[in-house]
């Protein structure tokens, strides 16, 4: 069992998330997530709430937003989390799963599941899940800090 806080900043001077691509027949391109779009992510992953804590490694990989609703967010996400200090230095687990949809705003009480479907390090063979809920968001800017459950089980 893991716990850690996981970081997502598309806005601002220097943002974890960035837009790849963006279908043509996407209609609210001022959306905060359009429909279609594709993104690549590099967010760190700390010990604590806050972005400014201890950093221990971090989550890359993409995801595709896509709900047409422009008031929710849905994604598929792969993300491979890595382990930089501590005891799984240079381990980490892949995610790869739905994001159900939210309110761009979730609750603190709205708890997202997610499927681990392998790992390498400390963690080869992984399968297991995580629970993901959001600790801080911004509607306006998408930014968004998520507390992260992880059950692992592995080799």
């Amino acid at each position: 069992r893991l716990r850690f806080f996981y970081h997502d900043f598309p806005g601002g001077k220097n943002p974890t998330t960035v837009l790849l691509a963006q279908a043509n027949i996407t209609q609210d391109f001022f959306s905060p997530s359009p429909y279609s779009s594709l993104y690549a992510m590099d967010d760190p992953l700390t010990i604590g709430p806050e972005r400014t804590s201890t950093t221990i490694g971090n989550a890359q990989g993409l995801y595709i937003a896509l709900s047409r609703d422009p008031n929710k967010f849905t994604a598929v996400l792969y993300a491979d989390f890595a382990f930089t200090t501590g005891r799984f230095n240079g381990s980490s687990f892949s995610l790869f799963s739905r994001y159900p949809p939210t309110d761009f705003v979730p609750s603190p009480d709205t708890i997202c599941e997610m499927a681990i479907v392998g790992g390498r390090g400390a963690f080869k063979m992984a399968k297991g899940f995580a629970l993901l809920r959001a600790t801080s968001s911004n509607a306006m800017t998408g930014d968004a800090s998520l507390e992260v459950n992880v059950t692992l089980y592995h080799y």
